[in-house]
């Protein structure tokens, strides 16, 4: 199998001994392989893959540990969600909303108490846009609205919705899921598993001490609760397309000792494809080693006891930008190389092509985001919200 000696080494990333048990993590991505055409069939992760993901300790990822959780290192998590997103996209998607507890972190203490009372193992979703406005009444607010994009949302233990702002970030309701009308209507070309459906909300009450200010200041001091949420939310999303990329790169390798249906020679003889292949390699290697590099790089500051810097920050949202752009042109790559087989809807290509366009789409990874960074590097202020 034509792999780099990088990827080779990375085949056994993405548990730590110390958090997760490797072969159950294992048997879970056998799992996920095997049942990826239901995920897209019911475009959703079915509750029981969602109790797998629990078993191998994705959804107490990112949990206090003061309330029994992980509080996993950014950048463990982050392989975890690669190595899920390589056995299947929308997986890997559903998965990365373990990294939510950083965003609940900005609960009132008593209520994340209540919320971690019965397990660490919490599984939220949110849908906040559009924002909509919320009738302040005593001690809460009168909800009323439907959201867009409430990702896993069918698997969730709690749902938030957006119900204004506060100092240009929004301000997030949390409620039970029977509180909540989920509105199926996620028909899309690619991570069709991820059950992104609306979310509505008819005449309820929320106590003001369950919302939140998305990416707010964290009432938990522990490290985790120390590093930028925004970008963390950003990173995980991205790095599904470190997974398909990989993905790709390994369903051509398989690829390349079977002639094509004309009688051509086989890929593997073909100049033409060693060379694509080989600058797909390098070009995946250098945005994950970039990737990779920025986030340790602010945790580790981070645990010498460094503020976080608005230069770290716009670091790790370039690196996601970056590794979601880059996978999706591997993918794109390896899909062009292919030729008329992977045309086909069944094929393994259409799949992983399909899904990394999706993840590039998300508006933490568009393309203007660069500007943000871009400001950063010069000097002058980026745009609201972006450091």
């Amino acid at each position: 199998m034509l792999r780099s000696a990088v990827a080779q080494q990375d085949a056994s990333i993405g548990v730590d001994e110390n958090v997760v048990d490797s072969q159950a993590f294992a048997r879970v991505l056998d799992e996920v392989r095997q049942r990826r055409e239901e995920f897209d069939a019911v475009s959703h992760v079915p509750r029981d893959m969602i109790e797998r993901f629990k078993q191998v300790g994705i959804y107490r990822a990112a949990t206090p540990k003061c309330f029994g959780g992980d509080a996993l290192a950014p950048a463990l998590f982050l392989q975890m969600i690669e190595r899920i997103s390589e056995a299947d996209g929308s997986a890997g998607w559903v998965a990365s909303f373990g990294s939510a507890g950083v965003y609940l972190a900005a609960l009132p203490k008593q209520t994340l108490a209540e919320l971690y009372a019965d397990s660490p193992d919490l599984v939220f979703a949110g849908g906040l846009f559009p924002l909509q406005p919320a009738e302040a009444v005593e001690g809460g607010y009168q909800v009323n609205g439907t959201w867009k994009f409430a990702s896993g949302c069918k698997g969730a233990d709690l749902l938030g919705v957006g119900i204004g702002a506060a100092g240009g970030k929004p301000r997030t309701a949390v409620f039970r899921p029977e509180q909540v009308e989920i509105v199926e209507n996620w028909d899309v070309v690619g991570l069709k598993g991820t059950g992104s459906h609306d979310l509505r909300v008819s005449d309820k009450r929320v106590d003001e001490r369950w919302t939140f200010i998305r990416g707010g200041a964290a009432t938990i001091d522990e490290p985790l609760f120390r590093y930028p949420s925004i970008a963390y939310a950003a990173q995980v999303l991205a790095v599904v397309n470190l997974g398909l990329a990989r993905a790709a790169l390994d369903e051509i390798s398989r690829m390349a000792g079977g002639s094509g249906i004309t009688g051509a020679p086989k890929l593997s003889d073909r100049a033409y494809v060693r060379i694509e292949i080989a600058k797909a390699e390098a070009k995946l290697s250098a945005a994950r080693g970039f990737f990779y590099s920025a986030t340790e790089q602010v945790w580790n500051s981070i645990l010498a006891g460094n503020p976080v810097t608005p230069e770290q920050t716009s670091l790790l949202r370039l690196s996601a930008i970056h590794v979601s752009q880059a996978g999706a042109e591997v993918v794109q790559s390896a899909y062009s190389l292919a030729g008329t087989t992977a045309i086909y809807l069944r094929h393994p290509l259409q799949r992983y092509l399909r899904d990394s366009m999706v993840v590039t789409q998300h508006a933490f990874l568009s393309e203007g985001l660069y500007d943000g960074a871009g400001s950063v590097f010069l000097g002058v202020p980026p745009f609201p919200g972006y450091v």
